[in-house]
């Protein structure tokens, strides 16, 4: 039973990361996962709970690698910030980056109180307290965590739209500046 619907989650998050919520058809997603409609139905109560419950499990196993990651490159970058910025140019230089799931799936659904703009919202919650968890780690005033929040987003954003991981390095240029005050 949880392996139908680990695989209707696998389709989802395959599909959906890569075509969008409104561009990914539940057939789609069925035929991915081998599976059959009673089975979504099963599991889900349609397609946006499947997407609400795909973006919930991303959202623990990115966190889980944002911040292991972090730490694995600590010592390289001079500190968990500078790392943050690393780990993310690492991200964008992979073949399946596609951006910010969350960014991506939210802009599908314009309503604020959508589950999936909710969920969306507390991925993006989780992550500034995460930054935050790491300025106090490296004595760094917490007060410049959502600036570096700020410059987290916008290198996302801009490494999907320009295909590339440089936008990384200049947001950690960016965000060592900001935090030496200069």
């Amino acid at each position: 039973m949880g392996e139908v619907r680990d695989r209707l989650l696998d389709a989802a998050e395959k599909l959906i990361y890569r075509h969008g919520v409104h561009g990914t058809g539940i057939d789609t997603i069925l035929a991915e996962a081998g599976a059959a409609k009673m089975s979504l139905y099963k599991h889900f109560d349609g397609k946006e709970a499947l997407v609400v419950a795909m973006l919930e499990r991303r959202h623990k196993a990115w966190m889980a690698w944002f911040l292991e990651r972090t730490a694995g490159l600590e010592k390289r970058a001079g500190g968990p910030v500078p790392a943050m910025f690393d780990a993310l140019g690492e991200w964008f230089a992979r073949r399946d980056f596609h951006g910010c799931a969350f960014i991506n799936c939210a802009s599908e659904f314009p309503d604020a109180r959508h589950p999936v703009r909710q969920v969306s919202r507390r991925h993006k919650t989780s992550l500034k307290n995460a930054i935050a968890d790491l300025c106090r780690q490296q004595g760094i005033d917490v007060a410049l965590a959502p600036a570096l929040y700020l410059l987290i987003e916008g290198a996302i954003v801009a490494a999907m739209v320009g295909s590339d991981s440089d936008p990384a390095r200049a947001a950690k240029k960016t965000a060592l500046r900001l935090i030496s005050g200069n």
